[in-house]
């Protein structure tokens, strides 16, 4: 296939057939989308910007970007407990950028389309110089006046890690040439959840709904960094326990192979996983929960009134780490 040629030609090709099935976006031949709210619905927005050789590689598979771009916008309606509605995307390409690389990208956003039932209602596309640089603003909703948010942790809650920490830091780092010798299924299962992360929708959504948490975030800058933007937010402190950390088999191999203690994965970022707090008394609803979203519920530390982030070790010693996360300047 040739390089990019015509924005209009690219629009109807590839990006108009993402509008189907919502009449909002008017086939993407209006300059602007229409959503409906029923009544005591409030809409959620977020929007995030992704440059390549920053915050995917230029060279990982169109598809993949295309779904990493889309999940982790997915991710922060997640950690407000809003159910996805649909999105808006701004593409700035490179001149060299080839059709094929554009095919593959939508194809990729249009299987999650369908993964997570929205579609794209509008957006802009332009030329660059470099790096390609990709932005998607997504909409939810929620009912009534409640949302997960950030300053409403208090002294004595649990705190609570979906899934598994590290996987995609450690899948960064293969892809980046530090870790080898890996088993097939590990290398893959690593590099898996760096290029295409599980945003956590039905989680986020039962937390609202249940009335499970009141605080959540997506771990997406590394979990130290992220969890002190929620004590910042609720003026509280926190107490970690590495050894609570939940752990893929794939990510303790990596580690063993990188040659790095446990406590790197708790600065590493791309998660996407929700951090949130609930009070110790709802321990057996949360259990209830994971078994029901067949997802990993880990309790990995607790809020205490005193400000400041202790990470302790199995022992209980406080750890000093290196960093506290990823950041992007």
């Amino acid at each position: 296939m040739p390089r990019i040629t015509g924005e209009f030609a690219l629009i109807e090709r590839y990006l108009a057939p993402l509008s189907t099935g919502s009449e909002g976006a008017f086939g993407l031949k209006n300059d602007a989308a229409v959503l409906d709210m029923a009544a005591g619905e409030r809409l959620v927005v977020t929007v995030d910007c992704m440059v390549a050789d920053r915050h995917f590689l230029a060279d990982d598979p169109p598809d993949s970007v295309g779904q990493k771009l889309l999940r982790v916008s997915l991710s922060d309606l997640a950690a407000m407990g809003a159910e996805p509605l649909g999105y808006l995307l701004s593409a700035s390409w490179p001149p060299d950028t080839q059709e094929a690389w554009v095919a593959a990208f939508c194809e990729g956003l249009a299987r999650d389309q369908r993964l997570f039932s929205i579609a794209l209602l509008g957006g802009d596309t332009t030329a660059t110089p470099g790096p390609m640089t990709l932005s998607l603003t997504a909409f939810g909703r929620v009912q009534g006046n409640e949302v997960l948010d950030r300053a409403s942790l208090r002294p004595g809650d649990d705190l609570y890690l979906s899934g598994t920490l590290g996987d995609a830091f450690l899948g960064l780092q293969i892809l980046q040439g530090r870790i080898d010798g890996l088993s097939p299924a590990a290398r893959e299962a690593l590099v898996a959840r760096y290029r295409c992360p599980e945003p956590r929708v039905a989680l986020g959504r039962a937390l609202l709904a249940d009335g499970l948490a009141e605080s959540a975030l997506d771990v997406s800058d590394g979990l130290a960094a992220d969890l002190g933007h929620l004590l910042e937010a609720s003026d509280v402190g926190a107490e970690l326990r590495l050894d609570a950390m939940p752990l893929s088999a794939a990510a303790e191999e990596g580690l063993a192979r990188l040659g790095s203690a446990p406590e790197i994965l708790v600065s590493g970022g791309d998660d996407y996983e929700l951090l949130f707090a609930a009070a110790p008394d709802r321990r057996a609803e949360i259990a209830r929960l994971s078994e029901t979203l067949s997802l990993r519920l880990t309790r990995i530390g607790r809020v205490k009134a005193e400000a400041g982030l202790t990470v302790l070790d199995a022992a209980l010693r406080p750890l000093s780490l290196g960093s506290a996360g990823w950041t992007h300047f």
